[in-house]
């Protein structure tokens, strides 16, 4: 059985070697070999500033292995010192490489150079590749077949980054959490504290410090190499006593008989009294404690962190109010008078709340937005958000993070600062997410229905329809595809089911695909009224007023994270409220910016006054009347920000009436 021991920290140049090495083989003749206890090994004279790594890479050997047969190594290497280097055939120790079909977190043995990610719900490649700051090509590279599509749970190997920079916060590596692990073995293994760990993952927990699952681990001065906490070892020194044997010797330390042999080459003679052996003993056990110090860092995944209750909330509004860019300054000035309703709301109930707007600048233009973050005005708020483009949210969150303010993401679905920011919320969700989401929906609300897609237009919900089909395979259930043409009232009679619900599904949500689609199912119901059919669509389709009868004609269904009740007495309210305090009607788009102010700021402001400064530890618990938006955040990872994943499927029964369910869950 193989055993892997364990690395002192090593200190290395970043990139040291990376390009143009090729390491030589264990079988190159031009090295010198012994044979030792039954164990070859090459002899090899250490070069002047030559290190361990250098060394593991010329002759393809772990680190841990030169250590192990060369104790005196782990002081450091001398010009001119030699070394006994393992031949070993067996590559299953080797650590990841672009040619690695890594399949199981389980089995990798070094992390030092990749790591793995699975795969949730709603990422994609470019996704993943901000979150851990490398390329989509880097991923590929690792991954062969990942350009073709990733599936939720599948393993991706990662390269690790090797970053050094002066801003602490920016200083880590990943960890894929292996079987057995804990966070106590875990901040052992890179020899942090266990409170480092949780620092550096606001998101970790006892749920999400899983086998599998990644977590970030913080590094400061150099880049170590690192063995599992598991796997160290200690060398101490054993003085043999009357009536020992290697194998009881052995049984006392926890170790293999043949390690103490590769050690002890001296034993070989036979064991004798008083005799003095290098035992490789397992840190774990000579550790005082360590089953307190487990516990102890195990209740740092349950705890509740205290949350400072705001006797008076500020709250800063940032937006680019005079950005004159197309309508967007009056979008802007409109979701700002939809949040001062929410505001006046609050103080209506009784919460003391001050609120501070400020105009940050046109563009990427990012002076004027700068120097404002420097005020100490700015510091003393409690929740901050806005920002338009990526300039000016990479600004407000890097000012987030280091103040620890939480940010409010409200616009933007493409920014990479949720992805490395424990602090944000991004209100408007990640369009893929909401295409996964929305699909699982799909299958468990008509997994016992005749399904047909309708292919033509402008093909613009492709991604949907892709991932929608991908889904109904892995789920065992099969579809249907015509194409849509002015005969599609003849094609698609034969692949309807008169004992099932037919769903039909265009590929399109284009308004003049659609009126095609219901003129040909009208023709189709004139021959056979007794079918059920119905149609299922997408957001856009809200927009198309003059298609509302027919809706409710089919049982329309369609998903979306944004829907306005305009029946609902609230909204009904609100409107009437805005016009009394503006003196105008709500511009007529959509989503309406008026109603996505109010609903965002009643969020968060309630967020903020009922549970504190640390109100992403109930954020599943917040419930408000929301008048358009969806909310349900998830955090993205165990050290990342979180995004909305709030989804509606509206349903406009045959009976005229529209039916509202909040599928976020």
């Amino acid at each position: 059985m193989r055993n892997i021991f364990f690395l002192t920290p090593v200190f290395i140049l970043m990139f040291l070697l990376h390009n143009g090495f090729q390491p030589l083989q264990a079988q190159d003749s031009s090295y010198e070999t012994v044979t030792l206890n039954g164990q070859r090994y090459f002899k090899y004279k250490v070069k002047s500033g030559e290190g361990l790594y250098a060394i593991s890479r010329m002759f393809s050997t772990p680190i841990a292995e030169i250590i192990r047969h060369n104790p005196s190594s782990n002081a450091g290497l001398k010009n001119g010192q030699e070394l006994l280097i393992p031949v070993n055939n067996d590559n299953s120790w080797r650590s990841s490489s672009p040619d690695s079909s890594q399949t199981d977190p389980a089995e990798s043995v070094d992390q030092n150079s990749t790591f793995q990610h699975t795969v949730s719900k709603g990422e994609t490649l470019y996704s993943i590749s901000n979150m851990y700051h490398t390329t989509v090509a880097e991923i590929n590279r690792y991954n062969p077949g990942a350009s073709e599509g990733i599936a939720v749970g599948q393993l991706l190997t990662i390269p690790q980054r090797r970053v050094i920079s002066e801003e602490k916060e920016e200083n880590y590596r990943f960890h894929t959490i292996l079987p057995k692990e804990t966070l106590y073995s875990v901040s052992k293994t890179y020899s942090l504290k266990p409170e480092d760990v949780m620092l550096a993952n606001p998101g970790l927990s006892a749920e999400t410090f899983q086998i599998g699952k990644t977590i970030r681990i913080p590094f400061f001065e150099s880049y170590e190499v690192i063995a599992p906490y598991e796997h160290q070892t200690k060398n101490i020194t054993h003085q043999v006593q009357k009536k020992e044997t290697l194998y009881s010797i052995a049984r006392n330390y926890q170790v293999e008989a043949s390690e103490i042999e590769r050690l002890n080459p001296k034993i070989s003679d036979g064991l004798k009294a008083n005799m003095e052996l290098i035992i490789p003993v397992k840190r774990s056990l000579l550790e005082k404690d360590a089953r307190t110090q487990e516990n102890e860092a195990n209740r740092l995944l349950t705890q509740y962190l205290p949350s400072s209750k705001v006797d008076v909330m500020r709250v800063g509004l940032l937006l680019p109010f005079l950005d004159e860019k197309g309508r967007g300054h009056l979008r802007l000035q409109e979701y700002y008078e939809g949040f001062l309703l929410a505001v006046e709301e609050m103080k209506n109930n009784g919460v003391n709340l001050e609120l501070f707007v400020f105009e940050i600048g046109k563009g990427d233009d990012t002076g004027k937005l700068k120097s404002l973050l420097e005020t100490i005005e700015m510091r003393s708020l409690n929740l901050v958000i806005g920002g338009v483009n990526d300039a000016q949210i990479r600004l407000i969150s890097d000012f987030s993070r280091a103040n620890n303010i939480k940010y409010v993401v409200p616009f933007s679905q493409s920014n990479g600062e949720v992805l490395n920011n424990g602090n944000i919320f991004q209100v408007n969700p990640i369009s893929s997410a909401t295409l996964t989401k929305a699909s699982s929906v799909f299958v468990e609300t008509f997994r016992n229905a005749n399904i047909i897609f309708a292919t033509g237009g402008q093909n613009d919900k492709k991604e949907f329809t892709a991932e929608l089909q991908k889904m109904l395979r892995e789920n065992g259930l099969s579809y249907q595809t015509i194409s849509l043409t002015e005969s599609t009232n003849s094609a698609i009679i034969p692949l309807l089911s008169s004992g099932k619900e037919n769903v039909i599904l265009p590929t399109s949500a284009d308004s003049n695909t659609l009126r095609q689609l219901i003129y040909e199912l009208k023709e189709v119901r004139e021959t056979d009224s007794l079918t059920a059919i119905r149609l299922f669509g997408y957001p856009e389709w809200q927009t198309y007023t003059d298609q509302i009868a027919d809706y409710h004609l089919f049982g329309t269904y369609i998903y979306t994270h944004f829907f306005i009740d305009k029946a609902n007495p609230r909204t009904e309210a609100f409107t009437r409220n805005f016009n009394k305090w503006y003196g105008r009607n709500l511009m007529d788009t959509h989503p309406s910016y008026g109603l996505w102010g109010y609903d965002t700021g009643l969020f968060f402001m309630t967020a903020l006054n009922r549970y504190g400064t640390r109100f992403e530890q109930d954020i599943a618990s917040i419930r408000i009347n929301s008048l358009q938006f969806a909310f349900h955040f998830e955090r993205v990872s165990n050290w990342g920000g979180f995004i909305n994943s709030g989804l509606y499927f509206i349903y406009y029964d045959t009976n005229g009436r529209i039916n509202q369910t909040d599928r976020s869950r």
